[in-house]
């Protein structure tokens, strides 16, 4: 079983404002990624935030951590409920190609662009505690690299939406 996880606990300083929040043909990006997810996965949850359309978990170990601290959460989530997977993205992932577990799977494997989408085991969960409490670079590359995640390309690029630009120029 897979489990999709929206990563939304960012602080969005790039953006401006609460990107989840932003909107897209009506819609915010969470409810987009949320949608995007739910199609792929058995069940959906959203990180790091107190209020979304699926079911939340906070960040783990604490909030503040990055990408890396809410994809601990799900893992923790996955493996106390037994999905065998988790399949991440970030709250701007309103784009997923359709094949894009088949190109992910079998997990361990993340997009080379953007490695914040990307399957990843249950039981990486202590690997990821592991980096967590290091000293050492707390990035999903270096995550995907411990756990030997193959990198992905996409047949065409996932918009990646940081600043109030980059939303505008979806339309």
């Amino acid at each position: 079983m897979i489990l999709g996880a929206v990563l939304a606990g960012g602080m969005s300083s790039r953006f401006g404002s609460d990107k989840a929040l932003a909107e897209v043909d009506g819609h915010t990006l969470l409810t987009l990624a949320v949608d995007a997810l739910a199609g792929m996965c058995e069940h959906v949850i959203v990180v790091g935030r107190e209020t979304a359309p699926a079911p939340t978990v906070p960040d783990w170990p604490r909030p503040g951590m990055g990408p890396l601290g809410g994809l601990a959460a799900a893992l923790h989530h996955a493996a106390d409920e037994g999905y065998e997977t988790v399949l991440s993205c970030g709250v701007d992932a309103i784009a997923l190609p359709d094949d894009l577990l088949r190109r992910l799977s079998p997990a361990p494997a993340c997009l080379s662009a953007q490695p914040v989408i990307g399957q990843w085991p249950a039981s990486a969960a202590a690997v990821l505690e592991t980096l967590l409490n290091s000293d050492e670079r707390h990035s999903m590359f270096r995550f995907a690299e411990m756990i030997g995640a193959r990198k992905v390309e996409t047949a065409k690029p996932i918009p990646n939406i940081n600043t109030p630009a980059d939303l505008a120029a979806l339309s």
